[in-house]
């Protein structure tokens, strides 16, 4: 079951696409963080979900909130794939052990051994201000961003 909003969302510290280490609590005090799990690389429902927020950064950019990725994919995977797709953000490698941080934000599917298409909203404090999680297969929407955005920046300020 996924964390559900107003827990203290679990810290981690996992490599990015260039083998650089990323602290969640690094974040603290200074950004908010979108963290958007997704289940593959190069998988074309991946793909158009994450390039619909490479295309609307702003989004993210004018509340001063960090987008960060996650998957079970390698650090080398998902450096490939950001430059293939031209991400400008942070994608984090949850490969070793496989899905742990999934795991400890309740969206790892077992059976598939991937994450689900979950999205944490987390304020400045590290607090999980807005969440949402959609069906294997269905695309997250826009606008679920949007809502989630408007529950966190407040609470960013």
């Amino acid at each position: 079951m996924p964390l559900q909003d107003s827990t203290l969302a679990p810290d981690f510290e996992l490599p990015n696409q260039f083998g650089e280490h990323i602290r969640l609590s690094d974040f603290r005090g200074r950004k908010p963080v979108a963290l958007v799990f997704f289940p593959l690389a190069f998988s074309s429902t991946c793909t158009s979900e994450l390039c619909e927020l490479r295309d609307n950064l702003a989004l993210f950019a004018d509340g001063g909130v960090e987008l960060i990725g996650i998957s079970v994919d390698s650090k080398a995977t998902l450096r490939a794939y950001a430059e293939h797709e031209g991400y400008d953000f942070t994608l984090l490698a949850d490969f070793w052990p496989h899905g742990a941080v999934a795991k400890e934000y309740g969206v790892f599917l077992e059976a598939k051994g991937f994450a689900n298409r979950a999205s944490f909203l987390i304020d400045t404090a590290g607090t999980i201000r807005a969440s949402f999680v959609t069906a294997p297969g269905q695309a997250r929407s826009l606008d679920a961003y949007r809502t989630a955005l408007d529950a966190l920046v407040p609470a960013a300020h």
